[in-house]
């Protein structure tokens, strides 16, 4: 299996140069040439497997440069039931009938990032390996709250890496901020920016494709790689989440070999929804993907229009993980419903830079909207959902995970689907503790983070995540804020 990019057809590089690069030279994401296929004869014997065991079958289709030894010990370093709680590391909870749940933040920052970035450092460190001749890794994130804690908790102190996190310094919960400024590790760097997530996002894109920022690393035997999605080690292992849930499904009697099924995420940099539309590629019956959004609804306008457009106002909401205006991963998805356009593709995203828009193809546009619903929800509708399913169904969502439940059971009574559906719960609500405690008891209460924690724990009885209530008692190593245009000089500063 070779990979090519997004803005160059012409590129092939094995597995492990894609995910040690983390992005081609020009700009693009790295993709595979074609996406290997699972047989309903692969899911009925998956039914049966643990997760660790679906996970090896998966990422052996993809990454076929690795061994299978090298592979399953990366997986199985990776998902431990020390880690995720259970050896069930993707847990499924059954809302009502035809409803459930995908609860993929039982990790150690219980975010549903740690699906990927627990593997992740395993897979680079291979990776680099067999391509990197000895550098030292310098792995640079930009994150609207969850990636960031999770991959510094991914990377802390494995030999070889360097990981340094910008973060937008009003665009996190107050918890996200402590999971990160408070993280230990000999190699770990976090700084705050003034601005939003895109403008740490496309800081992190414009040192990736400095040719002088990759020189002064190479001048000191390092090179760059990614923790974001952007890098195909990341994506990869969230194919493989939506795979094991069919499979969970089937073994549990709730569907069938062959059933379709919808798929709802809540949706930021569109990685996580991409892995769905990758696994469907790959033969899972998948019915429609149920894209949601917060007030940031660009994605929502861009399936309904066919124009993105992020020429718009900002929205700071109580989901900080969706306050994003450029969706990285939606440059993959177009790329293979152009038909694999690598000059309509950097077009479009050279337009996106220069102008802040671009309008796709009719074509294009049909293809998207025969596999995607886009819909969104402000704050206040987050909210009354999040009381309305725990008042019902004894279930408390967190602020992202409650915009998916929204916009899908407005799907719903808009078209009168009645397909099985898979909802994406994507962190705790122990991380986004003031927003769901005014949700639950009509205001926020007037206490600090950890008490607000302990009166969460007291009203809906679900357990607290040791890490979370750990992090009163650990000191706050990283202060610094600085302009997004300093950034480069911040990097090579916190090298030094």
């Amino acid at each position: 299996m070779k990979y090519k990019s997004t803005r160059n057809s012409g590129l092939s590089v094995t597995a492990a140069q894609a995910i040690a690069q983390g992005i081609s030279s020009e700009g693009g994401l790295f993709v595979p040439e074609s996406l290997p296929k699972i047989t309903a004869e692969d899911l009925k014997a998956l039914a049966g497997k643990s997760y660790v065991e679906r996970a090896e079958f998966v990422l052996s289709k993809f990454l076929t440069d690795f061994s299978a030894e090298e592979l399953s010990n990366c997986v199985r370093s990776a998902y431990t039931a020390e880690k995720f709680g259970s050896d069930d590391i993707a847990q499924i909870a059954h809302l009502y009938d035809g409803t459930y749940m995908l609860e993929l933040w039982h990790g150690p920052t219980c975010a549903f990032k740690d699906m990927a970035l627990q593997l992740l450092p395993h897979l680079l460190t291979v990776s680099a390996g067999k391509t990197a001749q000895g550098k030292e890794i310098v792995i640079l994130v930009a994150t609207s709250g969850d990636t960031g804690k999770a991959a510094l908790e991914g990377f802390k102190d494995v030999p070889g890496t360097k990981i340094l996190v910008f973060y937008p310094e009003d665009g996190v919960s107050h918890m996200q901020k402590r999971q990160m400024t408070t993280q230990e590790g000999g190699n770990v760097g976090v700084c705050a920016i003034k601005g939003n997530f895109d403008d740490a996002q496309n800081g992190v894109k414009a040192i990736f494709t400095s040719k002088e920022m990759v020189e002064k690393l190479a001048e000191k035997n390092r090179m760059f790689s990614s923790a974001n999605s952007i890098n195909w080690g990341r994506l990869v292992p969230q194919i493989v989440y939506y795979i094991s849930a069919y499979c969970e499904l089937m073994a549990a009697g709730e569907i069938s070999c062959g059933d379709p099924i919808n798929v709802v995420v809540p949706t930021g940099n569109f990685g996580n929804i991409l892995a769905a539309y990758y696994a469907k590629g790959m033969g899972l019956p998948v019915n429609k993907f149920i894209c949601a959004s917060n007030a940031n609804k660009v994605l929502t306008d861009f399936i309904n229009t066919g124009v993105y457009d992020k020429n718009r106002e900002f929205h700071t909401t109580i989901s900080p993980s969706m306050d994003i205006l450029i969706s990285s991963n939606l440059e993959r998805l177009l790329y293979a419903l152009s038909g694999e356009d690598d000059g309509i593709i950097s077009q479009w995203f050279t337009q996106l830079k220069t102008e802040g828009k671009y309008t796709v193809s009719e074509e294009v546009k049909a293809k998207l909207q025969a596999e995607f619903v886009g819909g969104y929800c402000d704050d206040e509708a987050t909210k009354a959902t999040i009381k309305a399913v725990f008042d019902k169904y004894s279930y408390l969502c967190d602020t992202h995970t409650a915009v998916a439940v929204k916009v899908y059971e407005d799907y719903k009574a808009k078209t009168g689907d009645t397909t099985k559906a898979l909802i994406a719960s994507t962190a705790s609500p122990y991380k986004f503790t003031g927003a769901v405690l005014e949700a639950l008891c009509g205001e926020a209460p007037d206490m600090d983070d950890f008490a607000q924690v302990q009166k969460l724990g007291e009203i809906s009885g679900l357990p607290i995540p040791a890490a979370l209530a750990q992090l009163k008692e650990k000191p706050i190593r990283f202060t610094g804020s600085i302009e997004a245009g300093e950034m480069p000089e911040t990097v090579l500063s916190m090298l030094d």
